[in-house]
């Protein structure tokens, strides 16, 4: 029996198309405020970074507190690589590929790879049948149960927070991306993208190296980068592991519900929204990948109503680290003490 109950349904929203039809409007981006926000990022990024490194230099120890805020920046560009992918930051293809793919040396993000493997996880997202491509592994109560204790184990393990956001970041963005992984078989353009950009990775920090010398260089964006994939991790984890996110199989599933209903819209403070490129508005992205980050506040002023799908504060937020399995009896993510007691939410 389904217990699940979701917010009562608009009238647009019941209707997809209308839902479609309605955020076309915001789908054109502003070059010149795209270029604006691309040139508030990297200039602050950049002088945070030289901030670092003259306190390494002269010993100002306080002054490596600038390596916070360069990472900072850092998600933000990745936020803007984001919508680049997503070919709406520029909304001119080549431009918006080749400022990925120039972001992606800063971030060590492929960009070619990793923007076929988040498409996969748009047009995926919240199916059970579809799991695997640019996601969190989640594991029904079933599945968990019918594994091993050796795989249950490496499955908490896995989910666990210092795996999940704290050597997860560090494999990923220093490891996994140097090849790519789930595309061996999937054409040249991943094996070229991860090869250029490790190319490029090499280029940069050799000029570095010989610049300022190999060791200030990456005691300096080596942490750089991993808070900003620790930062990117959580976000990501946020925005599809919370307690009453969708997920369904089969005829079940359907974009705009998955889209709606499946990605949280984490209602962040206003500096953290700025720093994040807005990506808590995440079932508005979701619903239309094509609308530039900095647009996604002009739909929730219009359309309050979508405000309040899958609202999730920074509170609320720490509460989704315990969400590991997905019980597809009561429809919602609940943790491996809930799935051992059967609990019943009300």
């Amino acid at each position: 029996m389904n217990t699940h109950v979701y917010p009562p349904a608009s009238p647009v929203e019941q209707d997809a198309r209308a839902w479609l039809k309605i955020l076309a409007k915001y789908r054109q981006p502003r070059i010149g405020r795209s270029a604006f926000e691309l040139l508030v990022t990297i200039v602050p990024f950049a002088c945070f970074w030289a901030i670092a490194y003259l306190s390494f230099a002269y010993e100002i120890w306080y002054g490596l507190i600038a390596i916070i805020p360069a990472a900072a920046f850092l998600l933000r560009l990745f936020m803007i690589q984001h919508d680049c992918g997503h070919g709406s930051f520029f909304a001119r293809r080549t431009l918006d590929d080749w400022s990925g793919r120039v972001i992606g040396v800063l971030t060590l993000t492929p960009y070619d790879y990793w923007r076929r493997a988040h498409a996969a996880h748009h047009a995926s997202a919240g199916n059970l049948d579809e799991r695997g491509t640019g996601d969190i592994t989640t594991l029904t109560i079933s599945e968990y149960r019918a594994l091993s204790r050796m795989k249950r184990l490496r499955y908490r393990l896995y989910r666990h927070p210092l795996v999940m956001f704290g050597i997860g970041p560090a494999w990923l963005f220093l490891l996994k991306q140097r090849l790519p992984f789930g595309m061996m078989n999937a054409g040249s353009l991943p094996w070229v993208s991860t090869m250029m950009t490790n190319a490029a990775i090499l280029v940069c920090a050799a000029l570095a190296a010989w610049m300022i010398g190999l060791m200030p260089f990456l005691l300096i964006h080596l942490p750089i980068v991993l808070l900003a994939g620790a930062a990117g991790v959580w976000l990501f984890y946020v925005q599809h592991q919370f307690e009453e996110t969708h997920w369904s199989a089969g005829d079940d599933w359907q974009f705009p519900k998955a889209a709606l209903h499946g990605a949280s819209h984490y209602d962040l403070p206003l500096v953290l929204r700025w720093l994040t490129g807005n990506i808590g508005i995440h079932h508005v992205h979701h619903l239309s990948s094509k609308i530039p980050y900095y647009r996604l506040p002009e739909v929730l002023r219009d359309h309050p109503q979508l405000a309040s799908i899958g609202r999730i504060t920074l509170l609320d937020s720490l509460r989704c680290v315990k969400l590991v399995l997905w019980d597809d009896k009561r429809e919602r993510l609940v943790s491996f003490r809930d799935a051992a007691n059967g609990a019943v939410h009300p």
